[in-house]
């Protein structure tokens, strides 16, 4: 694999725990505005230009990406963020509950990613994909790390344990209770030795961050294809990328809201989910399945647990026995009639790290009809649908802990 130092834009010290935030697409518009408010260096001004605005303006207007690019200027100008002199890696930890995850913050090539050595596991939605490509064309910036997964290699975690044993460049612990800490390597050794140690690693996994890989790409190839670089260097061929071992990684469930019943009556819902599913009601006790072939559901009020039946997914193929890939093929398209997950506005997907509350709030509220839970996505169970160029639903797979925002820039201007 191809990875690339670079001259990354970073917050000053003092300013670091102000500036970051949470990645743009965990909260909304309202949470981020309420997340930012009173703290100009907030990182959300950037990535969530439209909070700036009034209530109410139009989120694709080019207005919004042209005040994300101002807004990082001005953290510039006054001083907020500084350019590293010299082409860097950044070793990047994060610590949750005792157990720590570190990656190697890197720019990716995105002929990796055209080639498949960057192998993606999920359906993108067409919409965020545009939002995304038109931040980074308008910026020119890549405002965020795409995480990215890698088979553990020996060799580089020697290489990342000697520079962790250095004091790090930034430490601090962030309103979720997890510690950060963030360290600059330089030295032209041992950018060389990670450099050439990722050269033997044969395959990347995108994590976390489809649709700022698929925005990456399409950016770069739209510079290539039309000569109008608009000030972009030959970086614009790269794009930023944090690289975690298999072995430190977790995934949650990544849970499903649907707003309506496609016609429905509840008993009549559950009528035809008999056929497909053993169905036990559970009351008011939140389910979140601990076992394959088990899926949550939230409908008027009552959680119940649907066993799906045998012979109705094939316990043996990776893909079908996954939980987002039963709950699509049993009752999203056949029953609720959710042909495409990437364009229908009936579906919602809310990250399992938001519990179950939510889930039922938003049901009872009467905006959703009915809430799913999922059995989570097993990391080896990504890369072996990865592998095979198999390509799950959107949003199939939940991290956590979440990386913040703000820690390092890269500029397409190289």
């Amino acid at each position: 694999m191809q990875i690339k130092a670079f001259r990354g834009y970073r917050p000053c010290k003092d300013r670091i725990a102000r500036v970051a935030s949470r990645p743009y697409d965990v909260l909304t518009t309202a949470e981020a505005r309420q997340e930012a408010a009173g703290n100009s260096y907030s990182f959300l001004n950037v990535t969530k230009p439209e909070i700036t605005f009034p209530d109410g303006t139009d989120p694709d207007s080019p207005d919004i990406y042209r005040a994300a690019a101002a807004n990082f200027q001005a953290l510039i100008d006054n001083g907020t963020f500084v350019r590293d002199e010299h082409e860097c890696l950044y070793i990047y930890e994060l610590s949750a509950d005792g157990k720590p995850r570190t990656g190697i913050v890197a720019a990716a090539a995105v002929e990796d990613y055209l080639a498949g050595r960057i192998r993606k596991h999920e359906l993108t939605r067409f919409d965020k994909e545009a939002d995304r490509a038109h931040h980074i064309r308008t910026t020119l910036l890549n405002v965020e790390p795409v995480m990215f997964a890698y088979r553990y290699d020996r060799r580089i975690d020697g290489l990342v344990n000697s520079v962790k044993s250095a004091q790090p460049e930034y430490e601090f612990v962030d309103a979720d209770s997890v510690q950060h800490r963030f360290w600059i390597v330089e030295e032209p050794e041992t950018l060389e030795a990670i450099i050439r140690a990722f050269a033997g690693i044969p395959a990347t996994y995108v994590a976390d961050g489809h649709h700022r890989t698929a925005a990456a790409a399409i950016v770069s190839r739209e510079l290539d294809r039309e000569g109008r670089h608009n000030g972009a260097g030959p970086g614009h061929n790269y794009f930023l990328a944090a690289h975690f071992p298999d072995n430190e990684l977790e995934i949650l469930d990544y849970n499903r809201l649907v707003a309506d019943l496609n016609g429905l009556e509840p008993d009549e819902f559950l009528r035809e989910l008999a056929p497909l599913f053993a169905v036990d009601r559970m009351g008011n006790q939140p389910v979140r399945p601990k076992q394959r072939g088990v899926t949550g559901m939230y409908l008027a009020g009552t959680w119940y647990r649907l066993s799906a039946r045998s012979g109705t997914y094939d316990p043996d193929d990776t893909m079908s026995a996954l939980g987002v890939s039963i709950l699509s093929d049993l009752i999203l398209e056949p029953v609720l009639g959710i042909r495409d997950q990437r364009t229908d506005p009936r579906i919602v997907y809310v990250g399992g790290a938001r519990g179950t509350a939510e889930l039922q709030n938003r049901v009872d509220s009467g905006e959703m009809a009915v809430a799913f839970t999922l059995y989570p996505v097993s990391v080896q169970e990504l890369m072996t649908i990865a592998d095979s160029g198999r390509i799950m639903p959107p949003k199939a797979t939940w991290f956590e802990p979440k990386l913040r925002s703000g820690l390092v820039v890269y500029s397409l201007k190289g």
